[in-house]
């Protein structure tokens, strides 16, 4: 089941029956919105990090583990039908990684060390210039988050990225996490348009894999630590920041 340019492969997939062509698609046109994931895509989440390794004793090794556990168990509410604010998931997903390990953590403590530095998080140094001159280009900006409406809201009032973005969509109203397909149709109905004219940037390659499933284009933005799911499909853009992604959209 593997194509590029027009170059029909055998699918050697387990039980495969057929062969399928797939066309390797090169974009000339622009996506007619812009949606931005917010933490770690926009904000530099290295505050927030610094605060979850101190509580769970100075093992930064456990980050990543946390950060996982967070999302599958965000997708397990969704999947549950099931709804909580992503930071309260994220205390949660805190004190299980820390039990685990023999670290002791109670609710107020994980809250405090990730509602805490997560409220005030800087832009990465490039986001301003790089959404300033999308906006010069015409492009219509939106932000697209797992956190909550108000925790975004005041997110961009502390980062000064409030008046870069016409609108700001949060799961919180359809209580369906990304990288669920009905998020991102819900956020394509929300604007008005088509799932095909919808483009998220985003430096998670579980939401730019779930993003490009729901028909939407994909812009993966690299940052240290971030990789593409490999058994997801590529976006069109793959850049190191959003500087150079930037650049890339504008030439379209």
């Amino acid at each position: 089941m593997l194509g590029v340019a027009g170059v029909t492969l055998p699918n050697i997939g387990y039980g495969a029956t057929q062969t399928e062509k797939i066309e390797l698609k090169e974009y000339t046109t622009r996506p007619k919105v812009l949606f931005f994931d917010v933490n770690e895509t926009l904000l530099d989440l290295t505050a927030m990090k610094t605060s979850v390794g101190n509580i769970l004793g100075g093992r930064s090794e456990l980050l990543s583990l946390w950060f996982t556990t967070m999302l599958q168990y965000s997708l397990v509410s969704t999947v549950g039908r099931q709804y909580n604010d992503f930071g309260i998931i994220g205390a949660a997903a805190l004190q299980m990684v820390a039990a685990n390990n023999r670290i002791k953590v109670t609710e107020k403590q994980a809250q405090e060390a990730i509602l805490g530095p997560i409220r005030s998080l800087p832009a990465h140094p490039e986001v301003k210039a790089s959404l300033q001159s999308l906006k010069n280009a015409g492009y219509k900006l939106v932000s697209f988050t797992n956190s909550s409406n108000k925790g975004v809201q005041t997110q961009f009032k502390n980062a000064g990225l409030l008046d870069y973005f016409e609108e700001r969509l949060s799961i919180e109203d359809i209580g369906k996490f990304k990288p669920h397909s009905d998020a991102y149709d819900w956020a394509a109905r929300k604007m008005g348009i088509k799932s095909s004219e919808c483009m998220l940037v985003a430096a998670h390659g579980w939401d730019i894999a779930g993003a490009i499933w729901a028909g939407w284009r994909g812009a993966f933005i690299g940052r240290p630590g971030a990789q593409l799911y490999p058994l997801g499909p590529k976006p069109e853009i793959n850049e190191k920041d959003l500087a150079l992604t930037a650049k890339k959209l504008i030439k379209l």
